[in-house]
C-alpha cells in the first residue's frame, strides 16, 4: 500500500472499473460507489476486486455525499457516475441534469468543505463541444453542446473551473473523447459491431444493421483514458485536459477490422438503415491532446486496430464460454 486512498464514483462502469484496477496496481486503498454493491460484487467475483471496498450512495443527496467523503477521507476522487451517452444522450433530461451536473456540484461542495486537501478529477466529455466551429478541438475551443448530456457535462465542467478559482480546489476536468474497451455496453456502436462479428462467426447471427457507415470518431481505449486522469491528479497544478488520440476512424473501418479478425467479409453481413442515421456533425469532433502530452507526459498506448481486435476476442470468449456451459462445445 502507498498510504493513499481513492474514492471512485461510478466504479462499476467501463472507466470506473479500469481506474480501480490501475489504482490497486499502484497500491491505493480503493473505495467505489455503485447503485447496487451486492449485485456488482457477485458479478465481479473471481476478478481482482476483493480489495475494492464497495459502498452505496445516493448522488441526489448532498448530505449522503458529504457524509461518505467525510468518513472515507480520500486523497483523490474520480467521478465517472453519469448517464452514459450512446442512445441515451437525449432521454430523461431532468435525470441527466441531476446526475451528470448537480451531483458534481454536491461532490465539489463536500471537497471544498473538507478539512483535508482532496484532489478531484471529473470525467467530462467531448459532447460539450457539440457543434464546435473548429476542428480539432482543444481546451480553448468554445463549447456548443447539442444534447442534454453535453449540456449537463458542461455545467459540471464550468463548476470545476469556478471551484479552482474561488476556493483553490485541486479539481481537474478530463475532456474525454470516445473511448472503448471489451467492457463497453452493447448499446454503443463499437461493441454492437464487435459483438455482431463474433456472433456471426459463431453462427448465432447472420447480419448487422447500422446507420451511417461513413461517420467518423476519435476512438481511444479506456485504459489510456484512466491513465491520463490519474496523471492529472499527480501534477503540481490542477488544470483541464483534452484526452484524445487525435485520429479519426469511420464506422466502416471499424467493421472491416472486426470482421476481418474472424475471417469474414464485412460487406456480406452489414447493411444500412437510413432511419438509424444521426444528424451529421457540421464539424468533425477530433481532439488535440497536446496539453496532456506536454504537461503530463501522456500519450495513447493502445491503437485503434488492437482495441477492436481485443473487443472481438472478448466477445468470442464470452460466447464460447456460454456455449460450452450449455454443452454445445465438447
Amino acid at each position: 500500500m502507498n498510504g493513499r486512498t481513492a474514492l471512485i464514483f461510478g466504479v462499476s462502469g467501463q472507466d470506473g472499473s479500469y481506474m480501480a484496477e490501475l489504482l490497486r496496481s499502484k497500491g491505493y486503498r480503493v473505495i467505489g460507489t455503485s447503485r447496487n454493491p451486492q449485485i456488482l460484487r457477485q458479478r465481479l467475483m473471481g476478478q481482482c476486486w476483493d480489495a475494492v471496498e464497495l459502498v452505496e450512495v445516493d448522488l441526489r443527496s448532498t448530505e449522503a455525499i458529504a457524509e461518505l467523503i467525510s468518513r472515507v477521507e480520500p486523497d483523490e476522487i474520480y467521478n465517472f457516475a453519469a448517464f452514459s451517452t450512446g442512445s441515451g444522450m437525449y432521454d430523461q433530461p431532468v435525470a441527466i441534469g441531476d446526475v451528470n451536473g448537480l451531483a458534481v456540484a454536491r461532490i465539489l461542495d463536500a471537497v471544498q468543505d473538507s478539512p483535508k486537501a482532496i484532489r478531484f478529477c471529473q470525467a467530462s466529455s467531448s459532447e460539450m463541444f457539440g457543434a464546435a466551429g473548429v476542428s480539432p478541438q482543444n481546451e480553448a475551443t468554445a463549447f456548443a453542446p447539442r444534447s442534454p448530456y453535453g449540456a449537463a457535462k458542461l455545467f459540471a465542467h464550468n463548476l470545476i473551473g469556478i471551484s479552482r478559482q474561488r476556493h483553490g480546489t485541486f479539481a481537474c476536468s478530463a475532456i474525454l473523447f470516445n473511448h472503448e474497451s471489451p467492457r463497453r455496453a452493447t448499446d454503443f456502436v463499437t461493441r454492437k459491431i464487435t459483438h455482431a462479428a463474433a456472433a456471426i462467426h459463431m453462427g448465432t447471427a447472420v447480419d448487422l444493421v447500422l446507420g451511417d457507415l461513413e461517420a467518423r470518431r476519435d476512438w481511444g481505449h479506456a485504459q489510456d483514458v484512466v491513465d491520463a486522469m490519474w496523471r492529472m491528479l499527480q501534477a503540481a497544478h490542477a488544470d483541464d485536459y483534452v484526452v484524445a488520440t487525435g485520429q479519426t476512424h469511420s464506422v466502416a473501418e471499424l467493421c472491416k477490422i472486426a470482421f476481418d479478425h474472424v475471417g469474414l467479409d464485412w460487406t456480406r453481413h452489414v447493411r444500412t438503415d437510413a432511419t438509424l442515421k444521426r444528424v451529421p456533425d457540421s464539424i468533425q469532433l477530433v481532439g488535440d491532446a497536446t496539453r496532456a502530452k506536454e504537461k503530463l507526459g501522456w500519450a495513447p498506448s493502445i491503437t485503434f486496430e488492437v482495441m477492436i481486435k481485443e473487443m472481438v476476442d472478448a466477445d468470442l470468449f464470452d460466447m464460447q464460454s456460454i456455449s460450452a456451459s450449455k454443452g454445445f462445445i465438447k
